[in-house]
């Protein structure tokens, strides 16, 4: 049966629930195997460019023990992707990246909502290697921990307004930057109006599409 790793680069259990959550759609009889793992030597969350190169090797050794058909880097920061596809032959989805690629095939423009203000140089690192940077509408940083993120409500009228701030700036489509985001997207979505991807979500159905497409 195929499998697909999906790789929570901190060391948040609470965060890898989350993760676990929001892929469980994904889940069906017959299909492949989404097994989401926690980087235990990954910091907290990753805030600073000192967190995201923290993960690299650590995630290159986990990868290169792994038998798994795709392998989903889940941080929005997509920490490493680069050095983790030279130590595999198989695919290596960064959960940003994957949610641009969803953005601009349906819109334009897009908006991002970030974690943290530093967050925003990894994004735009990520959007020139795509090629996409001019197709940013704007990104709204948060600025708060992980730890309120993942609570049910204490960031959600932050992350409505960040939306609509963005919506305002020209953003017809919505990318959530940090995986602590995902049980907010449908209130999100409901009241800026505009649609709302979550990026975990994106890459486990691309991940999910590679794998289908190759089965005879």
């Amino acid at each position: 049966m195929a499998r697909i790793l999906v790789i929570n680069p901190n060391s948040s259990e609470a965060c890898s629930a989350a993760i676990s959550t929001t892929v469980a759609p994904f889940h069906f009889a017959g299909g492949p195997v989404l097994d989401v793992v926690t980087l235990k030597e990954g910091p907290p969350a990753i805030y600073s460019w000192r967190d995201w190169h923290a993960v690299v090797e650590p995630m290159c050794r986990l990868v290169e023990r792994s038998d798994a058909d795709v392998t989903i880097i889940a941080c929005a920061s997509d920490p490493g992707i680069e050095a983790v596809r030279t130590v595999t032959s198989r695919p290596v989805l960064g959960i940003f990246r994957s949610a641009v690629a969803a953005a601009v095939a349906r819109t334009e423009r897009f908006g991002v909502i970030a974690l943290v203000e530093s967050s925003k140089a990894r994004h735009l690192l990520a959007l020139r290697a795509m090629g996409l940077e001019e197709r940013l509408a704007g990104e709204v940083a948060l600025d708060v921990s992980m730890e309120t993120l993942l609570e049910p409500d204490a960031a959600r009228v932050a992350l409505i307004a960040a939306g609509r701030r963005l919506a305002g700036m020209g953003s017809h489509v919505l990318i959530l930057g940090c995986t602590g985001m995902a049980h907010h997207a449908a209130a999100i979505q409901d009241a800026v109006g505009i649609p709302v991807i979550e990026p975990t979500r994106a890459a486990a159905a691309l991940a999910m599409g590679m794998v289908l497409a190759e089965r005879p």
